[in-house]
Parts: C-alpha cells; sequence; structure tokens
C-alpha cells in the first residue's frame, strides 16, 4: 500500500485515508472510502485540486476483508462473529461459559503488523451473545501474507479464544467447625459460597456440617462424592494453618492427594486444592465469608470448565493475584 497525494482526476478508485470536511465544517467524506467520480466532484466543490489517497498493491487486502479473513482463522469455538466495520470485528460469545486464551497464541498474533486483538480476562464468565474479543486490523489493508502468519500461528498453537462451556454441574458444600459454633458458620459462609456457584451456572447439590474430625471429614467427603458431587468446597469455622492440619489429613483420608497448599493471591493465601480421583476439593480460607474477590475464585472457572488445575497454575496466578479493594482476611 502506497500512500500519495493525488490530482483528483487520478484519484479514482483510491482510498481516502482521511475524513474530508465539507463548507460547514462537517464531514462530506469518510476515510476509508473508494474515491468514486461523484467523490470527485464534491471535492472539486469544496476548491480541491488533489487528495491523499492510499493505492493498494495487488497482495493488499482491504481492512475489512482482512479483519473477517483475521477472525474467521483465529477464532475457536463458541464464538460469533459481528460484521466488519472500519477494520473491527467483535467476537462474540456463542453460548454461555468461560472466555478460554491461549496466551502464547494470543501474544504472537499481537506481535504481527497491523493486527490487535484484545480479549476479556482469562476464564471471564460470558453470556450469550456478549463481547469476549475484539480484533482490529490498523490502516486501510493488511498484506496477505499477514493473514498467512496468523494461520501459520493457529496451524503450530492452536485458536487463539474459545468459549468453554461448564462441564461441572454439582457442587457439595461441607462446612467445619465446632458444635456450638454451627449456627454461626452455617450463617456466614453458606450465603456467600452458594452466591459464587449460583452465579457461575453450577448448583450447590448438597451442603453437610462436620465437627472439625480428621475422620468425621472423611466420612462426609466419600457421602458428598457418592451423592453425585463433581466439586467440593470446605470452609470453616478455623483456616486451615498446615499441610497436615485436619482438613488435609480428612482429604487424605478419603483417598485424595494434596495438589498445593498455600497460593500467591490476597486475599486467600491459605487456600488449598486437593483432587480425590478428578474430583477437586477446595480448602477455602476464611476470606470466602465475603463476596469479595479472592483465591478461590480464581480457580473455580478453570476447574468448572473440567480443567485440571496444577500446583503450577496455582503459583501462576501470583500476577494479578493481589485484590486491594478486598478485606484481607486469609
Amino acid at each position: 500500500m502506497q500512500l500519495m497525494n493525488l490530482p483528483l482526476e487520478q484519484a479514482c478508485g483510491a482510498i481516502l485515508v482521511h475524513n474530508v470536511a465539507g463548507a460547514d465544517g462537517r464531514k462530506a467524506l469518510d476515510k476509508g472510502r473508494v474515491v468514486t467520480a461523484q467523490d470527485l466532484d464534491t471535492l472539486r466543490a469544496l476548491g480541491k485540486r488533489s487528495v491523499y489517497v492510499a493505492v493498494l498493491d495487488p497482495a493488499d487486502v482491504r481492512e475489512d476483508d482482512a479483519a473477517t479473513q483475521l477472525a474467521r482463522v483465529l477464532a475457536g469455538d463458541g464464538i460469533a462473529l459481528t460484521p466488519a466495520h472500519g477494520g473491527r470485528v467483535n467476537w462474540l460469545a456463542g453460548q454461555a461459559g468461560f472466555v478460554r486464551i491461549n496466551r502464547d497464541a494470543l501474544r504472537r498474533v499481537n506481535e504481527l503488523p497491523g493486527v490487535t486483538l484484545a480479549t476479556l480476562a482469562r476464564y471471564a464468565p460470558v453470556a450469550p451473545q456478549k463481547i469476549a474479543a475484539t480484533l482490529k486490523t490498523i490502516g486501510l489493508a493488511l498484506p496477505k501474507t499477514t493473514i498467512q502468519e496468523a494461520e501459520k500461528i493457529v496451524g503450530a498453537r492452536g485458536r487463539v479464544v474459545s468459549i468453554a462451556p461448564r462441564v461441572i454441574e454439582n457442587v457439595a458444600l461441607v462446612l467445619t467447625g465446632s458444635a456450638r459454633g454451627r449456627a454461626r458458620t452455617q450463617d456466614t459462609f453458606l450465603p456467600p459460597l452458594q452466591a459464587r456457584i449460583a452465579e457461575l451456572g453450577a448448583r450447590v447439590i448438597a451442603d453437610a456440617f462436620v465437627e472439625e474430625d480428621a475422620d468425621a471429614l472423611a466420612v462426609t467427603l466419600v457421602g458428598v462424592l457418592g451423592a453425585g458431587a463433581q466439586l467440593v468446597l470446605i470452609a470453616g469455622e478455623t483456616s486451615i494453618m498446615d499441610a497436615d492440619d485436619i482438613t488435609p489429613r480428612g482429604i487424605r483420608q478419603a483417598g485424595g492427594v494434596i495438589e498445593v497448599f498455600g497460593a500467591p493471591v490476597e486475599p486467600g493465601n491459605l487456600l488449598l486444592l486437593a483432587y480425590i480421583g478428578n474430583v477437586p476439593v477446595i480448602g477455602a480460607p476464611g476470606c470466602v465469608k465475603s463476596r469479595a474477590p479472592n483465591g478461590v475464585d480464581l480457580i473455580l472457572p478453570p476447574l468448572l470448565i473440567g480443567e485440571r488445575v496444577t500446583r503450577a497454575d496455582v503459583i501462576a496466578l501470583a500476577e494479578g493475584g493481589l485484590f486491594p479493594n478486598s478485606k484481607s482476611e486469609t
């Protein structure tokens, strides 16, 4: 693509680079339009003898066509694309779910000259027809080779953004504490935990209370798993304070394996994640009594779409894991 100031008699078929103002100061001609014979008459009436335009090379692709082609190459499952306008294509969720991002592919796409792709946060919940990402080309055209490079990125690394549906439906809540503190613990923890689960589209199929005893906790865990729980969230009167505390011991006695205890998030440092078979078990810190964001909110979405969150994944939460406006209660 070449940008040049052409005499009007040579500008027909070229692309306007800038808006052209009319005699009243309002926009008479839009940038990005292909100059027509009628546009030349308008320009002459405005006293113009030349106009600043872009002349495309044979290998160039107009901005809207380029944006459309790129979006079709890059978008993954569950994405619906809007028609291109001004080099922009919005990516809408075709179904309820969570935004899954291929971070390496996203970075490499944004390294391509003239291509910008912005997304919602990784694992953000999204409703059908709501925007999940937006692609914008820079300039009035892109070389065809840019689209070919995007195809190579996808071929090597996969699609960039998709909407992952929730696959976990049934969640069990297990509260621990003293017999005397049972009512207070239930009143404190159940409402915010139930609200979290409901907002993410899952349902609570059981809520149990067990006194702080590893054997009793193990029996309760086996029971809720037998009732069909696909994810278990444990919270209690006292946060887990050590990897050999009562809650992790009870999880192990139920056949579980501790994936990680302690997370680089605040609030939520005392987060525990374990698995009993393929069923994730979260040992929640005390901050879940508040609806303010905390570490539990960071791992629930990937777990609900069926990802196996690992110790490495939890460690990676350090970047962005500080919620400065939340009350710090570990």
